[in-house]
């Protein structure tokens, strides 16, 4: 080999590992930015506190009007675009809030109910189960936390939306039914999300994470294995213990993988009793926690 093919070759590998180290440094840089504004459990706990004293957050309520209209505020301080989405289901008028940083199509769809439920039907005294729910678990902390990632995720992530959804709890109640914000919402998507995670009744003292019956098996594997790796694996626990009817469902129906992440076995679901009191920072901690990080794991993937 000649001299002048030597040193071709020689700035070709110097190149090369110069683009190499390149690319390295960028993932440590994003990785290093990334991990600079962490979700903050406290935070999403005063956010539970302040969606419980508006009162129950009944569709058609002064409560209700509340809510959207706080959420709306707190999503656009941190920089998100929202839209009010109004249709009409059962002659109950639906609104659901749909909150993005970008007009790229979603990779990931967070899901969260903000309304809550008329009767109280669970309740141990019979006199109480036709008064409303608080709904501080059932409802505020799954919106805590779609807020506090809201607040913490990296704007350079991969396409997200967040999707606050109406009507979602006054099933086996005359003139209502389950799920109807999400089934309008999953009807009329201008753009499909390559996945969807629901976030529903994560605050509890004792939380409880299996996997949910229905939900995608590799998506819900996915965000298990990463709790598992930050140390949660006795909370996310994976073995399957439920089939339940709940917000994911017309994503599934409608083609695309989805995921449940509910303690359905919280004791104070649908009753009176479930007020703050009985939801923790700790157990907000520990759900944002894991969204964030397996959020910006499928950003640091992608590039």
């Amino acid at each position: 080999m000649n001299k002048r093919a030597i040193a071709i070759y020689l700035t070709a590998i110097g190149i090369l590992l110069v683009l190499i180290s390149g690319w390295y440094m960028r993932a440590f840089i994003q990785e290093q930015q990334t991990a600079s504004i962490k979700f903050d459990g406290e935070w999403a706990l005063e956010d539970v506190k302040t969606q419980v004293a508006f009162g129950p957050r009944i569709p058609g309520s002064d409560a209700h009007a509340k809510i959207l209209g706080w959420m709306r505020s707190e999503l656009e301080s941190a920089g998100w675009q929202v839209q009010i989405q109004q249709s009409e289901a059962l002659g109950h008028p639906i609104q659901n809030l749909l909150a993005y940083r970008t007009l790229e199509p979603p990779q990931i769809l967070l899901g969260a109910h903000y309304d809550s439920r008329l009767w109280a039907d669970r309740d141990p005294d019979p006199a109480k189960q036709h008064e409303p729910v608080p709904g501080a678990d059932d409802g505020a902390s799954g919106v805590a936390v779609l807020l506090g990632l809201a607040h913490t995720l990296p704007k350079n992530s991969v396409p997200v939306w967040l999707v606050f959804f109406d009507v979602e709890d006054n099933g086996n109640i005359p003139g209502w039914d389950w799920l109807l914000g999400s089934k309008a919402f999953a009807a009329n998507m201008t753009a499909k999300p390559k996945e969807m995670i629901l976030v529903d009744m994560v605050g509890g003292e004792n939380l409880s994470l299996p996997i949910e019956g229905n939900s995608t098996p590799a998506l819900s594997n996915s965000i298990w294995q990463t709790a598992a790796g930050m140390g949660y694996k006795d909370i996310f626990t994976t073995q399957t213990k439920y089939d339940i009817e709940d917000d994911h469902i017309p994503f599934l129906q409608a083609g695309i993988p989805a995921a449940d992440i509910i303690d359905i076995d919280y004791p104070y679901w649908h009753t009176t009793a479930d007020t703050p009191d009985h939801v923790t920072a700790r157990s907000l901690q520990i759900v944002g926690d894991v969204l964030w990080t397996w959020i910006t794991r499928q950003n640091l993937q992608s590039k």
